[in-house]
C-alpha cells in the first residue's frame, strides 16, 4: 500500500448556535504597545455576522491506493501551503503506516521549520497519517498509542471568549459547574504596563470566580505570555487566598530561566506552560529546567501523536503531568492511550472547541465534566454531510 494523493477540501455551512461568543478577548504580550491594547473589545468570532454564522473549514485528505484516506481538520490555510509545498512530496509513494519514518523525513527537511507554522504543519500531517493507520486497522487510535487508560475523561471548561466582567464571570462560572464540570480556567485581561488598575481587575477576576464555584472546584488563570517574574509573583501572593490550582503562561515562551525563577518563588499555586513550546527537545528544555509544574504541548501544533507520545514519556520521568492545550479530538485519543497521572485531564474551550465540531460527525460533547471516549475507527475524523452546504477541493501553490 502507498500514499497516492494529498489534498486538501473547503467545506461551508450554517452553524446556528445562540450562546455568548467572543465577548472578550485575552491579554497579549503585544499590548505592552498602547496601539494594540486599544484593540479592545470581542475575540474572534465567524465571519457574516450571526447567528446563525456562516462557518468554512479546510480538511486536510491523505488518499492512499488502497481506496482509504486519512482525514485532518480543520487546519490553517497558512499550514495548508506549507503541506502542498514542502511535504506532499516526502508522502507521495510512501507507505502509510510508516509513520515514524515519515516523520522523521519530514522533520529532517524542514530544517528550517522546527517551530511555529511548519511544525504545525507537520503535526497535521501526522494527525491524518494515525487518522488513516487507525481506519487501516479498523480501531480507535488510542488502541494504537496503548490505550485505553480509562472509558471517559476528566474535562475542564476553559473559559475562553467569554466576558470577564466579575458579575457576568461568577454567572458563567456557576452555569459550568452545574453543568458538571469540575474545574474552569479563566483569561486575565491586564498586564503589568497597566500599573494598579491592571492588579485589582485581574484580582476582581480570581475572586468573582472563586466565590461563584465554592471551595470545591479548581480554579485556573491564564496570562497567555504577558506577564513578567516581580507582577507573577506578586499576583500569586494576591490570589493565594482564592486557592488557584495554575497560573499558565506567565512569561514569554523562550524565558525558560525566568519560568524556572517564577517557580523556585511561588508556593501553592503551580505554574503551567509549553503550549507555546514544539517537539520532545522544546519540551525537554522546560523538564531540564524545573520550569514548570504542569506541561500543556498541543497535539496540533508540537508535532502530533508521533511526537506526543515522546513528550509523554519525558514527562513521566520526571514526574510532570501534561495536560495538553486544547487539540480537540487529537487530545483525546492522547489522553486515553495515557497513565491517569501522566495525562489526568483535558481542557475543552467552551466556545472555539464547539466551533472545531461543526462539520464533524462525531462532536466532543462533554457530559457531567466527562468525556466519552470515542468509539469509530481512527481519530473519529468524519465528516457530518448534514452539516456541509457546499464543499469543493482546493489546491494550494
Amino acid at each position: 500500500m502507498k500514499i497516492s494523493g494529498v489534498r486538501f477540501v473547503r467545506v461551508r455551512g450554517t452553524w446556528d448556535y445562540q450562546g455568548p461568543l467572543g465577548e472578550e478577548r485575552l491579554v497579549r504580550p503585544v499590548d505592552i504597545y498602547p496601539e494594540f491594547r486599544a484593540q479592545a473589545g470581542p475575540g474572534p468570532r465567524p465571519a457574516g455576522g450571526g447567528p446563525p454564522y456562516h462557518m468554512q473549514a479546510l480538511f486536510l485528505y491523505i488518499d492512499t491506493n488502497a481506496g482509504v484516506s486519512g482525514v485532518f481538520g480543520p487546519i490553517g490555510d497558512e499550514n495548508a501551503r506549507i503541506i502542498a509545498g514542502q511535504l506532499a512530496p516526502i508522502l507521495i509513494g510512501e507507505d502509510p503506516h510508516a509513520i515514524e519514518r515519515l516523520w522523521d523525513k519530514m522533520y529532517r527537511h524542514a530544517i528550517h521549520g522546527r517551530k511555529g507554522p511548519t511544525m504545525m504543519a507537520i503535526s497535521n500531517v501526522d494527525l491524518a497519517l494515525w487518522d488513516l493507520k487507525g481506519k487501516l486497522l479498523n480501531v480507535p487510535v488510542y488502541q494504537l498509542l496503548g490505550g485505553p487508560s480509562r472509558d471517559k475523561i476528566r474535562v475542564y471548561a476553559s473559559m475562553l471568549g467569554y466576558s470577564i466582567a466579575p458579575e457576568l464571570a461568577a454567572q458563567r462560572a456557576r452555569e459550568v459547574v452545574a453543568q458538571g464540570y469540575t474545574a474552569t480556567k479563566w483569561f486575565f485581561r491586564h498586564d503589568p504596563t497597566e500599573g494598579e488598575e491592571g492588579v485589582r481587575q485581574n484580582l476582581a477576576l480570581i475572586r468573582a470566580v472563586r466565590e461563584a464555584v465554592g471551595p470545591d472546584v479548581e480554579i485556573m488563570f491564564d496570562a497567555w505570555s504577558s506577564w513578567d517574574v516581580p507582577y507573577t509573583i506578586r499576583m500569586a501572593e494576591l490570589a493565594k487566598p482564592y486557592r488557584p490550582w495554575w497560573f499558565e503562561e506567565p512569561v514569554l515562551a523562550d524565558m525558560i530561566p525566568q519560568y524556572a525563577e517564577i517557580r523556585r518563588n511561588v508556593r501553592g499555586i503551580a505554574i503551567a506552560g509549553g503550549e507555546h513550546e514544539y517537539t520532545r527537545w522544546g519540551i525537554k528544555a522546560l523538564l531540564d529546567a524545573g520550569a514548570v509544574d504542569i506541561l500543556q504541548p498541543d497535539p496540533t501544533w508540537a508535532g502530533g501523536l508521533s511526537e506526543m507520545v515522546k513528550i509523554c514519556a519525558l514527562a513521566s520521568a520526571y514526574g510532570i503531568p501534561v495536560i495538553p492545550h486544547h487539540g480537540g479530538l487529537a487530545s483525546t485519543h492522547l489522553i486515553a492511550s495515557q497513565a491517569i497521572t501522566t495525562c489526568p485531564m483535558q481542557e475543552w474551550l467552551l466556545q472555539y472547541g464547539l466551533t472545531g465540531n461543526v462539520f464533524l460527525k462525531h462532536k466532543i460533547q462533554p457530559a457531567n465534566g466527562y468525556i466519552a471516549l470515542p468509539t469509530a475507527p481512527g481519530l473519529s475524523m468524519e465528516l457530518d454531510e448534514a452539516a456541509i452546504e457546499s464543499q469543493e477541493e482546493v489546491t494550494f501553490g
